[in-house]
């Protein structure tokens, strides 16, 4: 079947030319509804974003990732190496509420919440627009050649993103390394402190990068989020779309003319003006369909808005919608995959709970000494050796913390210290050596589950079992 001539296919990602080289988008400044929320929206979580690593929370920091300490505060909670397993779970929950999204509306969070587009969209977009004017101008300035103008305008552009992407890698550096070690890094000067420094000026670099230079590419080629899309999304998925029925109609598209009647000549309400395709962030034509490239922006909804009204259409041409709707008529429906994933959202929701109300603000663990037996001492009493180590979660030092042994009449725990009390300091870890020592009557195996306590004064903190050896056979 031949190709009628003035048909074609799409067969590239918008952001590549027919040389197979990178075609630069200009993007329209975007307008309207939509884009009046996405920047409330925007704001309200580049504000979080940047206040979150310096908000206290009993002492935590709200969010810190300090991956080499493994040191982890999430919504002011602190989680250790030994609560790995609630780190697990919370990024489990994380991947299936997104999933959940996905399936539901597509891909909204890119275009409403994801970082990449806030900070591209809302912040050096805007600062370009503020410096080289809109799609037109930039266009214009691209291509004209290095004079003055072109110069000032290019170097204090670039200015403005290197200082921009500094703040950023600062607030970065804040939620890996804690806002208090920060500031204090950059009170006593970047050259104490070199370890800081050069990862301070490597996330620089690559923000500069990402939103200088690689910018939508980052959602087109980068992100593996996009192709998720693919086994997500199905024809009862909400999204940005075309009404391709309403705007085809029977003969297609046509240009828009005055006292033309289109119904009668069969053309749809699409007039063919491609400003959808001009204000698009990632260069598509989002008549072609659900896109790879398509982040769920909505600036394609106001500037297809802002048209129909302009040539007295009805608004929604281009709309969040879903293909069911678009062919059936069909609303959307909460279905059994969306239930599922729901079902499964809660429960893990509920564990995460659970385990977080029986967690312990401290952590204890006992170990016998590896390679050493037990010792019958004088008295017939027989001791083991054991490595402690306590790990306190609070930020509250805590004092007089000494070691009980439960149900063995006469045994004995005794830390190799000069003293039986001790104190776990804030957010720190007390360990050490200490013996147990056990009359010989009172055991009944070679080996013996103890159960030991925890107290800080009176007060019992925690409880592990050890396994202490003794004689096989007694008397």
């Amino acid at each position: 079947m031949e190709t009628p001539e003035n048909e074609t296919f799409r067969d590239s990602i918008g952001t590549i030319n027919e040389e197979g080289k990178r075609a630069w988008i200009f993007p329209k400044k975007p307008s309207g509804k939509y884009y009046e929320w996405r920047k409330i929206v925007s704001y309200v979580l580049l504000t979080f974003l940047l206040a979150a690593p310096f908000i206290k929370i009993n002492g935590n920091q709200f969010l810190l990732f300090n991956v080499l300490e493994r040191r982890f505060n999430i919504f002011g909670f602190p989680f250790w190496p030994q609560d790995f397993h609630l780190v697990v779970i919370s990024m489990i929950i994380g991947v299936i509420f997104i999933t959940l999204f996905t399936v539901a509306f597509g891909r909204i969070f890119c275009g409403w919440i994801c970082p990449q587009t806030i900070f591209l969209e809302m912040v050096f977009r805007r600062i370009e627009y503020w410096i080289e004017g809109d799609r037109g101008k930039q266009t214009r300035l691209a291509k004209q050649a290095w004079n003055a103008e072109k110069v000032k305008k290019r170097l204090l552009k670039w200015f403005l993103f290197l200082v921009i992407s500094f703040v950023i890698a600062n607030v970065f550096l804040a939620y890996l390394i804690g806002s208090d070690q920060l500031i204090q890094d950059i009170t006593d000067g970047p050259f104490k402190h070199l370890g800081t420094l050069f990862p301070l000026l490597i996330f620089t670099a690559v923000f500069y990068f990402v939103f200088a230079w690689f910018r939508e590419q980052v959602c087109i080629i980068a992100c593996p989020y996009g192709r998720l899309q693919g086994v997500l999304l199905d024809d009862k998925s909400i999204l940005v779309a075309y009404d391709h029925k309403r705007g085809e109609g029977d003969n297609g598209r046509k240009k828009f003319r005055k006292n033309e009647d289109r119904v009668e000549l069969g053309h749809g309400d699409c007039i063919d003006c491609f400003q959808c395709v001009n204000v698009c962030p990632t260069g598509i034509d989002i008549r072609n369909g659900t896109q790879l490239e398509c982040v769920n922006c909505t600036a394609c909804i106001d500037e297809c808005d802002t048209i129909m009204e302009k040539v007295d259409l009805p608004k929604g041409l281009i709309r969040y919608t879903s293909e069911s709707e678009i062919e059936k008529k069909e609303k959307f429906k909460f279905t059994p995959r969306l239930k599922g994933y729901t079902a499964v959202l809660v429960i893990l929701i509920g564990v995460l709970i659970g385990m977080l109300m029986i967690r312990n603000d401290v952590e204890a663990n006992i170990l016998r000494l590896s390679g050493q037996l037990y010792e019958t001492k004088a008295d017939n009493r027989i001791s083991n050796v054991f490595t402690y180590k306590l790990i306190n979660k609070t930020t509250d030092s805590i004092e007089q913390v000494h070691f009980k042994i439960r149900k063995y009449k006469g045994g004995t725990i005794k830390p190799v210290t000069n003293t039986e009390h001790f104190v776990i300091p804030r957010q720190g870890i007390a360990e050490g050596t200490l013996f147990i020592e056990i009359p010989k009557s009172q055991l009944k195996s070679g080996k013996n589950k103890i159960t030991v306590e925890v107290y800080s004064d009176d007060k019992l903190i925690e409880t592990t079992t050890v396994s202490f050896i003794g004689p096989s056979t007694y008397n």
